[in-house]
């Protein structure tokens, strides 16, 4: 036995020993928590004695994690700095992780952060439950609730030394974030870190709510005025007409209701009043506290922000004034509530993105053409359907649709169809209340159609989707609302949706296994993206891969390595490049240059085999069309020597040939400066010339 803070006699953990646990709150919720984990991780086959894999993700997949969480570490980046001046007497860090678990930022104290090292408390690992068993992060996600894990509650010995509070950081609408977590030594325990860490999360989630709502009018309410102001007060965002249309979780705790319910509400319905009233109350600057009253009869305490040149002609008219008609208010509202107002000038408050449009414009003719399509009905609520071969940049492409769109700032959820087994894939989509079938989360799941509320969904691999399902798909997003299972209640969603396929469509429909109403909903416009055989520009797209894989200057490609890229059909396009760069930029790692021996020994043989078919099926040139190559050119053809100056020459000389002479055309192709081109012909003129 061990004693609370109060003196009131404690239990031990039930899976800890006196020797390496601490003082903990044993209390029935948390020790039926840290059951209910460790029977999920012996389902999913993990030891206790087993070694965690402290594999990080490999650079280029941590950036995009960071570029898709950019926001997230923007707000929560001074929090964390200033939580960790809170626990800078205990040897701990303080870590933010994203909704996958895997870990975005961490700081912390120097000697534990040395320690720490050995759990791989880092950028980049994962700390997924199915991954590292019991802990505060993973265990946080399972049940979206803060979390305490210490010492050998952790299912991995492995992590005994730990003790770990986590808390989950939601947004306005309710969806997860990520997490918010302080590790330390489990000898450096302290009671009130667990609070501190959810004191923290809720900082982070009033930034997102009050950068989220900047235009709308934000209430400030508690039952005690004098909580207004501090961690503990409620903030409601209410649109021009009433609506609410975001929460705190402080707000949601006073008013006993979850987010989708309090959305469902208006303030004439929560609390009893107008805009118009609370518009006319505030209007004077020495204006006290609005006394309401709930629907439960509670009263509470309430002061109002908005921006007053966008709220000023909302509420009871001034003697000077035109009254403000319902017309009016709604010719001033915003189409959708769940759209940023002030699109552009949000969007410049924005980190840059580099996955837009724009970095997808590498000089392909093809892909130049569907972007510029795609920017013609950009945020025209049109449906875009996306056709293209597994591997070319589908779902890149949606993100990039996103992100120059006014749903930039809002959620992206990508659902892959083909992935997710049939028996999971309708309550994956439109979530489930609690109970609604056996093994459903405890306290239900949102869905992915809802989690992209405001946002943009993502539905790859469309065309795997059960038939079954497809009607109820149809229904969604021609009503705009989702019914989850097990429930009776539909909820409001607003959703731009892309959907992704590398089937024909027209085919299956043909054959009964596509519904035909809904591929004419989705196809509002229908874009192919090019295989990368079609392609005129992968040397581009090599150049951008090895920036992203290499920090620094990225290595070069010999020649021959250049000639096997060039030659290859590359039957699992851009994905498949990018795994053998990857691959390539590891094994090159601190030289300058890429070769064949830092390629992998069987894309070699088939890069090898293509060229050679491709050298079979090549007409020998004719006269004529050596002595446009130059006879150092026609020397180096049949030489398995080939110097890289001649390749680029070859290279050069081919793509002006294709482009009809037009040096402009030839070098948005090759991705390289018409002076360039120039300096490259001239030179070899000149070579030529002293040779003679």
């Amino acid at each position: 036995m061990s004693m609370h803070a109060s003196g009131t006699p404690q239990q031990q953990p039930p899976f800890g020993n006196s020797s390496t646990s601490v003082l903990v709150t044993p209390d029935v919720a948390h020790l039926d928590a840290i059951t209910q984990s460790h029977e999920r991780c012996a389902a999913l086959g993990l030891q206790r004695v087993e070694r965690p894999d402290h594999t990080p993700l490999i650079r280029a997949d941590l950036a995009t994690a960071r570029e898709r969480n950019l926001r997230l570490h923007a707000h929560a980046a001074p929090v964390m700095e200033l939580l960790l001046e809170q626990i800078m007497a205990t040897q701990s860090m303080v870590v933010l992780t994203d909704t996958q678990g895997t870990i975005l930022h961490s700081v912390g104290h120097d000697d534990f952060l040395r320690r720490a090292s050995k759990v791989a408390l880092a950028p980049g690992v994962n700390w997924a439950e199915a991954n590292k068993g019991t802990n505060a992060i993973g265990t946080a996600l399972v049940t979206e609730a803060p979390t305490f894990v210490h010492a050998d509650e952790h299912f991995m010995r492995a992590n005994d030394f730990l003790t770990c509070s986590a808390a989950p950081i939601f947004d306005p609408r309710g969806n997860m974030l990520g997490v918010l977590d302080v590790t330390g030594d489990h000898r450096s325990y302290h009671l009130h870190t667990m609070g501190l860490v959810k004191m923290s999360a809720r900082m982070i989630e009033n930034h997102w709510l009050s950068d989220d709502f900047r235009h709308a009018m934000r209430l400030h309410f508690h039952s005690r005025p004098e909580f207004i102001g501090t961690l503990l007060e409620g903030i409601l965002a209410v649109a021009r007409d009433g609506r609410i249309i975001g929460a705190n979780r402080a707000a949601l705790d006073q008013l006993n209701l979850s987010s989708a319910a309090v959305r469902m509400n208006s303030v004439v319905s929560l609390l009893g009043t107008t805009p118009g009233a609370i518009v006319d109350h505030f209007r004077s600057p020495m204006a006290n506290t609005l006394v309401l009253t709930l629907a439960n009869g509670q009263q509470v305490h309430v002061r109002a922000r908005f921006n007053w040149p966008m709220w000023h002609n909302v509420g009871t008219a001034l003697p000077d004034e035109e009254p403000a008609t319902a017309a009016t208010m709604a010719a001033a509202e915003p189409a959708r509530a769940s759209k940023p107002s002030q699109p552009q000038a949000q969007q410049a408050l924005q980190p840059p993105q580099l996955s837009g449009l724009r970095y997808l414009q590498t000089g392909d003719a093809q892909m130049e053409a569907v972007i510029a399509k795609i920017r013609r009905v950009l945020d025209r609520d049109i449906s875009i359907l996306v056709l293209g071969e597994t591997g070319t940049g589908k779902e890149l492409l949606a993100r990039a649709i996103h992100q120059d769109s006014e749903r930039a700032r809002q959620p992206f959820v990508a659902v892959n169809c083909a992935s997710i087994p049939e028996t999971l894939i309708e309550a994956e989509l439109f979530g489930y209340e609690e109970g609604a079938f056996t093994g459903a989360r405890r306290k239900g799941s949102l869905g992915k159609i809802l989690q992209a509320n405001g946002g943009t969904l993502f539905l790859d691999e469309i065309g795997d989707m059960p038939l079954a399902l497809q009607a109820h798909l149809l229904r969604v997003l021609q009503e705009r609302q989702v019914t989850p299972l097990g429930s009776s209640k539909s909820v409001p969603v607003d959703v731009t949706v892309i959907s992704a396929t590398h089937r024909n469509l027209r085919e299956m429909i043909g054959r009964g296994e596509f519904r035909e109403d809904l591929y004419y909903r989705l196809n509002g416009l229908v874009v192919k993206l090019p295989a990368l055989r079609e392609r005129t520009d992968l040397l581009t797209i090599v150049q951008k891969i090895l920036r992203v894989e290499c920090s620094g200057s990225p290595p070069e490609l010999v020649a021959d390595v250049l000639q096997l890229l060039q030659g290859y059909a590359w039957p699992g396009n851009i994905r498949q490049l990018s795994n053998v760069l990857r691959t390539a930029a590891v094994m090159a790692a601190g030289e300058a240059r890429i070769t064949r021996a830092h390629l992998s020994d069987d894309f070699i043989d088939d890069a090898e085999r293509a060229v050679r078919v491709q050298r079979a099926d090549t007409p020998q040139p004719t006269v004529a069309a050596l002595a446009l190559a130059g006879a150092d050119d026609a020397a180096s053809a049949g030489s398995a020597t080939t110097t890289l100056e001649a390749l680029e020459l070859q290279t050069i000389r081919r793509a002006l040939e294709e482009a009809g002479g037009n040096i402009s055309v030839a070098s948005k192709r090759l991705g390289i400066s018409r002076n360039t081109i120039y300096r490259k012909l001239r030179w070899n003129v000149k070579g030529q010339q002293g040779d003679a």
